[in-house]
């Protein structure tokens, strides 16, 4: 049963990224709605496209775990005048980083993209919304330290306004530069590359003036990055970093298998990922609201609190993912014409999409504990069972089924569905064996 008490604490911290979640959410149905009117070729572009720029930023928004962490152990140690040098040290490191890695590959753009695919259509389509997208990677990366900052000092109404005012300029400016109205050019896949890109930035410097006018008292950007800092953070965020790269770049070999089977097929798969982003952002939300209360429990030095909070925040997230599963179950084909408007498409997204609806409620108690887990600073073992599930086990079967075997996506997608599941159950098993809780971290 769930408790009121700590079920509204929960909620305090969950229900602004819940928010905010939802509206990226939105964001990324309405932006796949819009690409969706010029063709298969283009969603399925974007779609691939945007699986690589995940993998380009996933290293660097890796470093949210360390901050999310170190901050809510200070906090939970009651020093909170020292709470946000973890994060300024996190802030020096993905803008040294990101910044050349943003350079070099806005001009690789062509060739990586033509590596995974070979279709004309979806290069043209393609190649310029990845450049554009690639300009923003080190603002993708500070956002998602911002984020786990505001969580970890229980201040989350900053995340919810900052990505308010983000999403509205993101549709405003996809609409006009993907169409051409309000006077600016027709751009089509283009203009929602450009889009996306000058919100992130908009929103990092939204980010940082809330910040410094609110969090001076936690020693936002007080002094510089001491290294014991530096070096507590890295030693936490560089398994998580690796994990989020693995992840994304596990997807974007998917892209590249369902690529090889059908560009409907690709079309498809990028519909399901969406919509299916309904269902786990918010979950993903609760996880991070439950990474700061194990953080800030664990800093009391009151590890059996810090398991409830895992369990507690579980049931939540089943009760939010029962509903939307059920939801895109029943509506599976009305959903997924929003985005996919030619027929063969739309057939081949019909079982894939209501078999993911079924295992809605796993993938949302898996995304909890990998986040808790994550909360308590035992990134290694996410990593390792990150790795291990879909690298070592889903995509060679995956790579075996389709270009190999021919076989059909739903087939392929059944794989992936299993190796959902696997991962789920490695997460709580982990969370069970509590050798988290004696994780140390500055």
């Amino acid at each position: 049963m769930l408790n009121k008490d700590r079920s509204r604490q929960v909620l305090e911290i969950s229900l602004p990224i819940v928010g905010g979640m939802v509206s990226q959410n939105i964001l990324n149905l309405v932006d796949a709605a819009m690409v969706g009117t010029q063709g298969s070729a283009a969603i399925a572009a974007i779609g691939i496209a945007g699986f690589i720029n995940f993998m380009a930023v996933a290293f660097f928004t890796g470093f949210a775990a360390g901050v999310q962490a170190m901050v809510s152990r200070r906090i939970g140690q009651g020093r909170s005048s020292e709470a946000a040098y973890p994060m300024n040290a996190a802030l020096a490191i993905i803008t040294l980083l990101a910044l050349p890695t943003s350079i070099v590959l806005f001009f690789l753009a062509p060739k990586i993209l033509h590596l995974l695919n070979d279709d004309p259509e979806l290069l043209k389509e393609g190649i310029p919304y990845l450049q554009a997208r690639f300009v923003g990677i080190v603002a993708v990366g500070l956002n998602f330290s911002y984020r786990s900052y505001w969580s970890a000092i229980n201040q989350t109404q900053y995340y919810l306004r900052t990505l308010l005012i983000m999403h509205t300029i993101n549709i405003i400016l996809n609409y006009a530069l993907i169409f051409g109205h309000f006077g600016m050019p027709e751009l089509g896949t283009l203009g929602a590359g450009i889009g996306t890109t000058i919100s992130v930035a908009l929103g990092t410097l939204y980010y940082h003036f809330l910040a410094h006018k609110h969090t001076k008292n936690h020693g936002y950007l007080s002094q510089l990055a001491k290294w014991p800092t530096v070096r507590s953070i890295l030693k936490i965020s560089i398994p998580s970093a690796l994990q989020q790269l693995f992840f994304a770049g596990g997807f974007t070999a998917l892209f590249w298998i369902v690529g090889t089977v059908g560009t409907h097929q690709l079309a498809a798969v990028n519909a399901i990922t969406s919509v299916m982003l309904v269902a786990i952002l918010p979950c993903i939300a609760l996880g991070i609201g439950a990474a700061t209360l194990v953080g800030q429990s664990l800093g009391r030095e009151d590890p059996h609190n810090a398991y409830l909070w895992g369990w507690d925040v579980v049931k939540m997230a089943i009760i939010f993912a029962i509903g939307l599963g059920a939801i895109f179950f029943i509506f599976t084909d009305p959903i997924m014409s929003i985005f996919l408007k030619e027929p063969e498409a739309l057939a081949y997204a019909h079982w894939p999409f209501k078999l993911s609806a079924l295992i809605i409620v796993i993938d949302a108690v898996g995304l909890v504990f990998l986040n808790a887990l994550n909360g308590a600073g035992s990134t290694k073992s996410t990593l390792y069972v990150s790795i291990l599930t879909q690298w070592v086990l889903f995509l060679p079967v995956a790579w075996y089924l389709g270009p190999y075997l021919g076989k059909s996506l739903t087939i392929i997608w059944l794989a992936y569905l299993l190796y959902r599941i696997v991962q789920s159950g490695a997460f709580v098993w982990l969370w069970q064996r509590r050798n988290w809780s004696r994780i140390q971290v500055d």
